[in-house]
């Protein structure tokens, strides 16, 4: 009798559903494979086609071993949170992070001593710059701000993530775009637009896993257990249908053939132009701001144990920033064929952004009042405390780099590598770091195998940092004098060739402070991991309920 009351166990709709969708995308992409024009692209081809296949087996063989009854939402009245894809993307960050920093100091010393391009093809410098881009932006920040997303909309609703595969095809989807985006750059497979390389191919397959990143974020929302939702799920959710927006928007392009890797940008001549700077500035403005804002406004004064100084500010911010960053793109494209009028616009509402950005900045920092003793104690705290102080200074630098005559100076020189590098290095991988450093030892359930070795993380990577950005300043300063310099005759003082050359000891200190930040962060790689593997659990369950969670 006990077992004809036992549950039947049927496949569900999304797991036949998305079987038979792979099993279809297989075969369809083994005929790709068959016609491909190029050789590189039967590659990618034939990547889709394994990728394909595995995932009907793994849906297969996750349905024979799981129980006939699905997952509860609750147990024993508090929330069953799924924290398998928060872990496998906490993984997946560290390892495409240190890829992405090893390709990074590789190409800094191909511009210092350009004979290590070893006249391959594969690893040259325009190939390797665009896998740089894509793995530390993309593969390492995109995969802490899922994480962190998916940790925190669960922690801050309390309730699990919706979805029973769906945050697994958001997570193993995203990476293999990442698999496909990287290795389209060293085979040559690009359509040339910055931060967004990938081809149509790709492009597609990316928009279908950000829409269900899209739904499974805002069914969790739906099913919340707190009537309030956290200003971090605010941020995030502005990242999330900000990014799908500028995604579509830039990448709309026409296939040469289902057949063939390359496509036809709609845009053309300024109007393309345009929209790449309206994606490339907003990209950093909300994949690299507002996401990683989310962080800071849960981590912090999680790690502080404090409020939020000033929930008000955080509201006035959140608005704020996201109104005023989509109109600053065209500064980007100041003394061009741009309307004036349109970089004019650019320029303004980039330097209203200084305020908003700063009232962030302010709450960020000022919610450690009451607290300020934790930063000579807590290395990881000061890690996040110090991105923030990094994010008040590049956005203030923005700004003022946006103003035309300041913009005649700086940009097309290292003054925009030593901004842009301010913020990534300084702002967005230190607060990830400090993400990281918080969550593993949570989801886990361990103690944080060392904070000495936090410690020598935190001040090896900073002096990398101050190495790499104060080199590019006065490398991209001296280039712009020299560019601008004229004889008593009104003729150019110096040639390229000799800018080129008055760069080369900066080229060197800047690889020297790109070594340290690796270094840097392999010692938090060796304290993660034994952290991972320590027999010690930490006494209260990491995942157990805090008050006001």
């Amino acid at each position: 009798m006990a077992n004809a009351a036992a549950p039947q166990k049927q496949m569900t709709m999304g797991e036949g559903g998305l079987a038979l969708t792979f099993a279809g995308l297989a075969l369809l992409c083994i005929v790709i494979a068959a016609k491909a024009y190029t050789p590189e692209y039967a590659f990618h081809a034939y990547l889709f086609t394994a990728a394909s296949v595995a995932a009907v087996f793994a849906i297969i063989n996750r349905y024979y071993n799981r129980p006939a009854e699905r997952a509860p939402l609750t147990i024993d009245g508090k929330p069953n949170y799924n924290m398998g894809p928060v872990k496998f993307a906490t993984v997946a960050s560290v390892v495409w992070g240190i890829a992405g920093f090893t390709v990074g100091l590789i190409i800094a010393l191909q511009l210092a001593f350009p004979a290590l391009n070893f006249d391959l093809q594969w690893i040259s410098f325009g190939r390797l710059r665009p896998l740089h881009t894509s793995a530390v932006i993309f593969a390492f920040g995109g995969n802490v701000l899922l994480a962190t997303s998916f940790y925190v909309v669960q922690r801050t609703s309390r309730a699990r993530l919706a979805g029973d595969l769906a945050p697994w095809f958001v997570i193993l989807g995203y990476n293999f775009f990442i698999l496909i985006a990287g290795t389209g750059y060293l085979l040559g497979i690009t359509q040339s637009k910055e931060y967004a390389e990938p081809e149509w191919y790709s492009d597609l397959w990316l928009t279908v896993v950000w829409v269900t990143y899209l739904l499974v974020f805002l069914a969790t929302l739906w099913r919340r257990a707190e009537p309030h939702i956290y200003v971090a799920n605010w941020f995030y959710l502005a990242f999330i249908v900000t990014i799908a927006v500028l995604h579509l928007g830039n990448n709309a392009s026409v296939p040469v053939s289902i057949f063939s890797s390359k496509s036809y940008i709609v845009w053309s001549g300024v109007q393309d132009a345009m929209v790449q700077w309206w994606y490339g500035h907003n990209a950093v403005g909300f994949f690299l701001t507002a996401g990683f804002l989310a962080i800071m406004y849960y981590f912090i004064p999680k790690r502080a144990e404090r409020p939020v100084y000033s929930y008000r500010l955080s509201i006035i911010h959140f608005w704020a920033l996201i109104f005023l960053y989509i109109w600053a793109g065209p500064h980007h494209l100041h003394y061009t064929a741009l309307p004036d009028w349109a970089q004019t616009l650019g320029m303004t509402f980039s330097i209203m952004l200084w305020m908003p950005s700063w009232g962030g900045m302010i709450n960020g920092i000022m919610t450690l009042s009451g607290a300020w003793d934790k930063l000579r104690t807590d290395p990881v705290l000061r890690l996040m405390v110090v991105s923030v102080a990094f994010y008040g200074m590049s956005t203030f630098e923005g700004p003022m780099m946006s103003v035309k005559v300041v913009n005649s100076l700086s940009h097309y020189t290292d003054w925009t590598i030593g901004h842009v590098h301010s913020g990534a290095l300084g702002w967005v991988a230190y607060v990830s770091f400090g993400a990281l450093y918080c969550m593993v030892p949570w989801l886990w359930n361990r103690k944080l195998y060392s904070l000495k070795l936090v410690n020598w993380h935190f001040w090896v990577s900073t002096v990398g940092i101050v190495l790499y950005i104060t080199a590019m300043w006065v490398s991209g300063i001296l280039q712009g004098l020299m560019w601008r310099a004229y004889t008593s005759l009104g003729f150019l003082e110096y040639s390229f060739v000799e800018t080129v050359e008055a760069m080369h000891p900066f080229y060197v200190i800047r690889a020297l402070g790109g070594f340290l930040f690796l270094c840097g962060a392999l010692i938090m790689v060796w304290n993660l991991w034994k952290t991972v593997n320590s027999a010690e659990a930490e006494e209260t369950a990491g995942l157990a309920l805090a008050p006001a969670e």
